[in-house]
């Protein structure tokens, strides 16, 4: 679909929403209402990575605005509230534009075209249930990440995965009580064709306090990566993450000061090219304190490669790489030339003014280390803005 027929498409779904609300209102019965939702995101990371083979040097920077608008009808009889969104991401990496520009000798038309604004629309039908101990919540269709809540490692998404694809494609189940969270979710990621792979994600997570300093949690995905007709096979990643949390802040006087120890477990089968599982597995302990708006974050990992299948080949001849995982490629440990357990290490110091509920801005540097090897750094600044 062209970007005009996008635009149009939005413009006409967003009137009819917007008569059906009015002509609602005037109905006692239905009391359906106008519902909207707009985000607005920009980062700037700067990745010098030149130090390492694990991913290339560059600089992402591009915002993002994510409107939406639809009908809400509330059931307060029965503890429910419906909403009905259509929306429109458009993205723009900065510099990068397929309006307008002169092109440079090194820069095709085609280059412009893929880097297009609209990326895809958003629809979605949401569901929110209070129940006599919590809440239930229901996403199905085309809806942002954002509403996935759990506490996922960076070994299962990366912060690029998160800011380019920002969107899943499926359904999404939240449960919480006064103490705990859950979520599982699916998200449909390729319908296959001649060579489009057939690629669908489960995935899941939880947490539950225990007492007011100590929590446990996990998260998991089951991962299908299937074959096209141009290239034949099938690869299962399954990745499992239980940990336990423990939150000191309110006894140091601190915004905050927590430890997470976890174990991560993965179980990794190429069916046409290795016939058999393997099993990376390794430990990761966390370290967050804040004090005054400014922060560290040190990650503390240690045990095999986490991506043994990274640089393998399929069928037709096109690496794996990103297609297969999608956490961050410094847990790629292999690369080092090592084959036993590898420890790697990421200090983050930041700054985070609190702006309000609705503003968020974040400056923050990021160093990463592989044993007592420094293999490269971030430079990061974002703005976020939710209504």
């Amino acid at each position: 679909m062209r970007i005009t027929d996008n635009i149009r498409l939005w413009a006409v779904l967003t009137l009819v929403f917007m008569s059906l609300s009015l002509s609602a209102k005037s109905d006692e019965e239905q009391k359906a209402r106008l519902a909207y939702d707009v985000d607005f995101e920009m980062n700037f990371d700067n990745r010098e990575f030149d130090r390492s083979r694990f991913s290339n040097a560059m600089t992402i920077f591009g915002a993002r605005l994510t409107p939406s608008v639809g009908l809400e009808l509330p059931q307060r009889e029965l503890g429910m509230n419906h909403k009905l969104m259509v929306g429109i991401d458009v993205m723009k990496d900065f510099g990068a534009s397929p309006i307008s520009r002169m092109l440079s000798p090194d820069e095709s038309s085609q280059d412009l075209t893929n880097k297009a604004l609209f990326r895809e629309m958003t629809l979605y039908y949401m569901l929110d249930k209070k129940t006599r101990d919590g809440s239930f919540e229901m996403y199905a269709g085309i809806f942002p990440r954002k509403a996935s809540e759990g506490g996922y490692s960076d070994v299962f998404f990366s912060d690029s995965l998160k800011f380019y694809d920002n969107n899943l494609e499926g359904l999404l189940l939240k449960f919480r009580r006064p103490k705990s969270y859950w979520e599982v979710g699916c998200d449909w990621m390729g319908k296959p064709g001649y060579a489009r792979k057939e690629k669908f994600m489960i995935f899941s997570a939880g947490e539950s306090r225990i007492t007011p300093f100590f929590e446990v949690g996990y998260a998991a995905y089951m991962y299908h990566f299937a074959g096209s007709q141009k290239a034949r096979g099938v690869v299962d990643n399954i990745l499992i993450n239980p940990y336990m949390k423990f939150d000191f802040a309110s006894r140091m006087n601190m915004q905050e000061f927590s430890l997470r120890l976890g174990y991560l477990q993965a179980m990794q089968h190429d069916r046409v090219f290795v016939g058999h599982y393997v099993f990376p597995s390794a430990g990761e302990f966390d370290l967050s304190m804040r004090k005054w708006n400014v922060g560290i974050h040190n990650r503390l990992f240690y045990g095999t490669d986490m991506m043994p299948y990274y640089n393998s080949t399929d069928a037709g001849g096109d690496k794996y790489g990103t297609r297969l995982y999608m956490g961050d490629p410094f847990y790629r440990i292999h690369d080092l030339g090592q084959t036993g357990p590898g420890l790697y290490d990421r200090l983050e110091v930041y700054y985070e003014p609190y702006m309000g509920r609705h503003l968020a801005i974040r400056v923050g540097a990021r160093f990463h280390f592989h044993g007592f090897r420094y293999s490269g750094c971030q430079q990061m600044v974002s703005v976020r803005f939710n209504l």
